[in-house]
């Protein structure tokens, strides 16, 4: 690589780790020397990998320099393990010279370690008994609210509008609030009634003949 080339991925390096961090490992190869046992010209935050400026390549680094002519691509958020088991979100970018060869790799490799083990709890703590459960179950802020809400869920597990309802819909949504205990709430019977567009002698029509269903 040329000087000023390595001078400019140099900045580039410093100015990603000063932004990510010291978890965030940038680390520049100048393969242009031939040496494949130091490769290394530049590194931020080295303690990540525990390697410095002098040290060799990567697994990845020894591909390039088998063949720099042959067509590569930079390879972008793969995982990567240091030997002491850190485990890192890396990518690599592969920089060529005005003849085509690969003559330089940049970098990035940010320790996700502790990242890992915080979304293990976190899938811990969110995780809930039921599999494919429906939508978070939502808490009103008052009984009018609460009552709104079950009236909505016995549109859902009708399945249909009001509009559409035919007399056995609507006694299977009664039903649903009844069992519910919607009709605990005060006043409820006459918003219920007001929806489905029912008077209440219908109402406690409706209630028995779904309490009769559900005793079989």
């Amino acid at each position: 690589m040329r000087t000023q080339d390595i001078e400019f991925c140099r900045s580039l390096a410093h100015g990603i780790a000063a932004q990510f961090g010291p978890g965030c490992e940038v680390v520049i190869h100048d393969l242009s020397a031939d040496n494949p046992s130091s490769t290394i010209v530049a590194i931020e935050n080295g303690h990540v990998s525990g390697r410095a400026v002098g040290d060799g390549p990567s697994h990845v680094v020894l591909e390039a320099l088998h063949d720099r002519r042959n067509p590569v691509e930079d390879r972008l958020a793969y995982l990567t393990k240091t030997e002491d088991g850190k485990i890192l979100k890396s990518s690599t970018i592969f920089l060529r010279g005005e003849d085509g060869e690969v003559d330089g790799i940049f970098a990035i490799n940010y320790d996700i370690t502790m990242l890992l083990a915080a979304r293990h709890e976190l899938e811990s703590l969110t995780a809930v008994a039921a599999q494919g459960a429906a939508d978070p179950e939502p808490i009103p802020q008052s009984v009018t609210e609460l009552l709104d809400e079950l009236i909505e869920q016995s549109v859902r597990v009708v399945g249909k509008p009001v509009a559409l309802m035919t007399k056995e819909d609507k006694v299977k949504a009664i039903g649903f609030l009844n069992d519910s205990g919607a009709f605990l709430v005060t006043k409820s019977g006459q918003k219920v009634c007001n929806y489905f567009g029912i008077s209440k002698y219908t109402l406690y029509s409706y209630m028995d003949e779904a309490k009769a269903q559900a005793q079989g």
